[in-house]
């Protein structure tokens, strides 16, 4: 009587353990930004929180989901966005930052503007983002003696917002990583210091207008830190190269951005930009459990 067939054996269920084990040994909860848009027409959320009142309401509710720094921006960066004089954005931020000041996650202003990036060195904000990675020498000096931390972003189009460029996935790497050796070297020749760099690599339209673009980045962010040694933010949430994947519109993005963040975290993402922080630690939680078999 033949018998019936096993499937795997005791050997082979450890060995899949072990690789399990190994995978999920760097896979944690990274530093996690919460988005949020004082803007009127950002591509995702736009309109909603120009009110004071819904913009702290809205920072609140990203600490509560585990957001450890708030992302606040008040000039939207998307193809169609309007332009906004930096007064206007200064206007918008202040009252958001006075009260996250005194009581509120870690601050980070998203501008790409001069003026606005000197005001909130003014105001000792906890972090920086330029999605331009910071290109006028004349502002150095000022970064050189604040203590933000500085996420120096890489765009193909390289100044202003994004906009519909095409781009051959297979050049996006190379040119990502000639944008970061001269200007982390030209921020460190200025005086900032190293370990207050932070990389993004960029996504969606900031790497041109082809989704490709976008997951050979995300695959290949293991190279992009040893060849820096530096920290990496990622941020994909809601963007339209994952919309482009699904056929899903902005609302219906959350299942597509949980998974792209997911595997950034596995890539080794130490940040984490996102407009749902919650569903970024249940992720987490459940990957961590499902491979360690520790649910705590």
């Amino acid at each position: 009587m033949s018998q019936k067939p096993k499937i795997g054996n005791q050997k082979s269920e450890v060995a899949l353990e072990s690789r399990f084990q190994v995978q999920a040994s760097d896979f944690r909860l990274p530093t996690t930004l919460g988005i949020l848009n004082i803007t009127e027409d950002s591509f995702s959320d736009g309109g909603r929180y120009l009110a004071t009142e819904a913009a702290l309401a809205q920072a609140k509710k990203l600490a509560r989901d585990g957001a450890s720094v708030v992302d606040l921006g008040a000039a939207a960066s998307n193809p169609d966005a309007r332009p906004i004089a930096p007064a206007e954005e200064i206007a918008r931020l202040a009252p958001i930052v006075a009260a996250l000041k005194e009581e509120g996650p870690a601050v980070s202003i998203d501008s790409f503007a001069p003026e606005v990036q000197r005001w909130a060195l003014a105001q000792r904000v906890d972090y920086l983002n330029d999605i331009q990675g910071f290109p006028d020498p004349e502002l150095y000096p000022a970064l050189a003696g604040a203590s933000a931390k500085l996420i120096v972003m890489h765009s193909v189009q390289e100044r202003g917002r994004a906009t519909r460029k095409d781009v051959a996935p297979g050049e996006i790497s190379d040119h990502i990583l000639r944008f970061f050796e001269g200007r982390v070297a030209a921020l460190e020749r200025a005086g900032v210091a190293r370990d207050r760099l932070i990389l993004d690599p960029g996504m969606g339209f900031f790497l041109g207008s082809r989704p490709e673009a976008s997951f050979t980045v995300l695959r290949r962010l293991p190279e992009l830190k040893r060849v820096f040694g530096l920290p990496v933010l990622i941020s994909v949430s809601r963007k339209s190269f994952l919309r482009k994947v699904t056929g899903r519109d902005v609302a219906e993005a959350g299942a597509a951005t949980l998974a792209a963040e997911l595997f950034a975290v596995f890539q080794g993402a130490d940040y984490i930009r996102t407009h749902d922080p919650a569903a970024l630690a249940d992720g987490v939680a459940i990957w961590t459990a499902a491979t360690t078999g520790r649910s705590s």
